[in-house]
């Protein structure tokens, strides 16, 4: 095995996704045992304190909620009865995210390129290697350091056709940029073919958190900071929106923890609902 290792926090998601299935009750939002898999934890890890079934009830909510709109979007776009027909599935920031293993079905149809810092994406591509999954041609693993320039011409070494549209997404990333920063990576997805939708994730202040949402907020904080990644930014969504605009996206939505309360979370008994700490930017060139 190579020295490197996966963020933190990408280990933490694929743990919630995984709780979500032994805590929750039935039926799941999202069913993802894999990223358990790949991340192979020691014995023990849902006594770890980060993983207490009720203090990380709204956060996991959170999690699962969206990946399950994104996986929900990528099937309608790409799907065969969309007038649409995308063919391409670029995730940003990609972790332990298990799409490709898990929705096989749209491999024929959908190219998934993953991008990530090349330390984790030579550790993911050993972890599937030694569990035996394929890597197979419609997934490539984009190895990339954000700091270093252009993204994009490693998306087009993958395989990436610029002239095609794709669905985009960025989740658990723009807290770690600074605002011009995110400013940069809209422009350059704003560029993309038309049709193109991008989702990206954000936090949003303090002060518009609900009250039980703020501590953990406040945690989280603290712990980015402590491991040498703190936030740095923080949007209201009309701010979000009003980046995406004068970035050159032509359609801007707000998904809402509300939102996807209404969509995944309705009637559940358990009571789950998703926290409102983080919210979705959809935008379309």
């Amino acid at each position: 095995m190579t020295d490197a290792q996966p963020d933190n926090t990408a280990v933490r998601v694929a743990l919630w996704r995984a709780l979500h299935l032994e805590v929750d009750a039935a039926p799941p939002v999202l069913e993802d045992r894999v990223g358990l898999q790949i991340a192979a934890p020691e014995d023990g890890w849902r006594q770890r304190p980060d993983m207490d079934p009720h203090f990380t009830a709204r956060f996991r909510a959170s999690i699962v909620a969206r990946a399950r709109f994104i996986e929900d979007l990528v099937a309608a776009a790409a799907g065969r009865e969309s007038r649409r027909g995308v063919t391409q599935y670029v995730i940003l920031g990609a972790g332990l995210d298990t799409f490709a293993q898990r929705r096989a079905d749209l491999g024929g149809r959908v190219q998934v390129l993953e991008v990530d810092q090349p330390g984790t994406q030579e550790w993911k591509r050993q972890r599937l290697t030694e569990l035996g999954y394929q890597i197979p041609g419609w997934l490539h693993l984009v190895p990339f350091n954000f700091e270093d320039g252009d993204w994009r011409r490693q998306l087009a070494a993958a395989g990436f056709d610029p002239g095609l549209p794709a669905v985009v997404a960025s989740t658990g990333v723009s807290m770690y940029l600074t605002t011009e920063a995110n400013a940069a990576t809209l422009r350059q997805l704003a560029k993309f073919a038309p049709g193109t939708t991008l989702v990206m994730s954000f936090l949003l202040p303090g002060e518009l958190l609900a009250e039980e949402d703020r501590a953990g907020l406040a945690i989280s904080q603290r712990g980015a900071a402590a491991a040498g990644t703190p936030f740095r930014s923080f949007f209201a969504p009309q701010q979000m929106m009003a980046l995406a605009r004068e970035a050159g996206f032509t359609d801007v939505r707000h998904v809402s923890s509300a939102d996807q309360n209404a969509r995944y979370f309705a009637g559940r008994a358990d009571g789950l609902r998703s926290s409102t700490g983080e919210d979705l930017l959809i935008a379309t060139t």
